[in-house]
């Protein structure tokens, strides 16, 4: 039976060198105050230090200094400084400075602002691999199997004949091995055991079973939890309240009692915040449905252009998924122009239908139909279950090689934007052309105002997210910004649309870094995706 304790006795109860696993989305599932509480320790005495930590997603909040327009934090709901979001999830880790971890594997990175830091500076090893396998993992941990075995990653930056994963100087080793079975290609992701499982629910009772009642997201704490408890390790799960036995419906048990040993109810609300952005809304938890119309429109810029064109990739009936940043923007066009009905978004996070959100309540959905545990809706997704997915895209080169993953010091990690674009018949990336662009949109046109002086069509990405000589004869892949639009035509980046007001040379081929082919058909975007009001998904759909 689970042992009721504080965040600080818990705290106690990890040891130096101790593998860590934490789960969820963002902030969704992270328990703050038992991380705090660790570093608060760390601080004070030294201990625990050296530890391994593992996540799947980006777990933070992307970092002190980030602009929070339009982030929904409500005055009523937290006292929190709005200049301190930045610091929240497992950027906690960092704040105590070098030594509390000394390894630290996830997919993605970029939100924990103080281990990034370190990470920088060499101070601790650091690998990313994709979030699916990331999830995945851990039922084979639990289960006791030695690893995960499959093409996921093959030519990527984690492909051991690259860069392995590593994302620093320090870090020594590959996070995958690249095998040969029966005549093919695979990676092979190793199980490790699980010391600690670090988790979050909403409600415990007695027993130590514990519901996702207000969680957004039904994220990986169950078979993060069963991998710790079969390795011999400890389960620790912060809850929000605590209930008697038999009050929570047995379907609604997440984490079965038997698997956890120790619960801490959060004496502080603010250490569980449903996203980043959100305390608790009700829509994503699934206690309400929001009128549509209720759902926040974008405004008309170079931003909005993108979505529209992306939108323009969509056929009714698809199934959809959204990644990060611009292409959760894909989502709002969609219902506003009036078509959210007739396909079917999803996110990684195992969201189905609905409305995906974008930053900072990433991985939440509005409305959702359905949803499916974490490492479930990877099973769907590299099975094949998508029509199409939209992604963002950092840099791209003349191989059709997109990097979202790291740019110069800056480590992001590829979340699960390897696993989705390896399976995936039709792949829409988007971006804009250039960085630090100024542009008017407009009157059925594009404007240059000032030429950007980021290149972000180069001659070689930085680091390989996806990898172009890898796309399958059955893949349709686009890459889209707001002056042109490409595709992987012959294995040669080709572009097939250009933006009304652009030049093709002044405009775009000069700005490239590599030499592209113009399709012989080359057409002009549809002039009203730069209008106030576009309407054209009616001919699409």
């Amino acid at each position: 039976m689970a042992k009721f304790i504080t965040a600080a006795e818990a705290a106690k109860l990890i040891k130096d060198g101790a593998s860590i696993g934490v789960a969820g989305m963002g902030l969704s599932g992270f328990p703050e105050e038992v991380v705090c509480a660790i570093r608060d320790n760390f601080k004070a005495t030294g201990h625990p230090r050296d530890l391994e930590l593992h996540q799947g997603s980006a777990m933070g909040d992307w970092g002190v200094g980030n602009s929070f327009d339009g982030w929904d934090l409500n005055p009523r709901e937290t006292p929190l400084d709005p200049k301190e979001v930045g610091v929240r999830g497992l950027s906690r880790l960092g704040e105590a400075g070098p030594g509390l971890v000394a390894k630290w594997y996830g997919a993605h990175v970029g939100s924990a602002a103080g281990l990034l830091a370190q990470a920088t500076k060499n101070q601790l090893k650091s690998w990313c691999l994709p979030q699916g396998i990331a999830v995945s993992l851990w039922r084979e941990i639990a289960a006791g199997r030695p690893g995960l075995l499959s093409k996921v990653g093959l030519g990527t930056f984690v492909d051991p004949r690259l860069e392995g994963g590593r994302m620093n100087e320090c870090t020594d080793s590959d996070v995958a091995e690249l095998v040969n079975f029966d005549g093919e290609e695979y990676l092979y992701y190793k199980s490790f055991p699980l010391d600690v499982a670090l988790l979050r629910g909403t409600v415990a009772d007695e027993n130590g079973n514990i519901s996702f009642m207000n969680e957004g997201i039904i994220n990986e704490g169950l078979s993060v939890a069963a991998a710790a408890h079969n390795s011999g390790g400890i389960v620790i799960v912060q809850v929000q309240y605590l209930t008697k036995n038999d009050t929570i419906p047995p379907k609604d048990v997440k984490i079965p009692g038997i698997l956890v040993d120790y619960v801490v109810e959060a004496t502080d609300p603010m250490a569980c915040w449903q996203t980043e952005g959100r305390y608790w809304e009700p829509a994503f938890s699934g206690q309400i449905r929001k009128p549509m119309g209720s759902i926040p429109t974008i405004p008309l810029t170079e931003r909005k252009v993108i979505a529209r064109r992306c939108a323009a990739e969509v056929k009714e009936g698809y199934v959809l998924n959204l990644g990060v940043g611009m292409s959760a923007d894909v989502g709002s066009i969609l219902a506003e122009e009036g078509y959210i009905d007739r396909i079917t978004m999803c996110c990684e996070s195992g969201m189905i239908g609905g409305v995906p959100c974008a930053l900072p309540s990433f991985g939440a959905s509005y409305n959702p139909e359905a949803v499916v545990e974490h490492a479930s809706s990877f099973d769907i997704i590299t099975g094949g279950g998508l029509s199409m997915t939209c992604l963002g895209m950092g840099e791209c080169d003349g191989h059709g090689n997109v990097n979202v993953s790291k740019f110069g010091p800056r480590l992001t990690g590829p979340g699960g934007f390897i696993d989705i674009t390896s399976a995936t018949p039709k792949v829409v990336f988007c971006g804009t052309f250039m960085g630090k662009a100024k542009l008017a949109v407009g009157d059925g046109k594009l404007t240059i105002v000032q030429e950007g002086t980021v290149k972000k069509l180069v001659s070689d990405v930085e680091q390989i997210t996806f990898a172009g000589k890898y796309i399958r004869p059955d893949q349709d892949v686009t890459y889209v910004t707001e002056r042109c639009v490409m595709k992987m035509i012959d294995g040669k980046m080709t572009i097939v649309e250009i933006a009304p007001g652009i030049d093709l040379r002044k405009d775009i081929l000069d700005h490239m870094d590599f030499v592209p082919a113009i399709a012989p058909d080359l057409k002009e975007m549809d002039p009203r995706m730069f209008c106030e009001t576009w309407g054209g998904l009616a001919d699409i759909f």
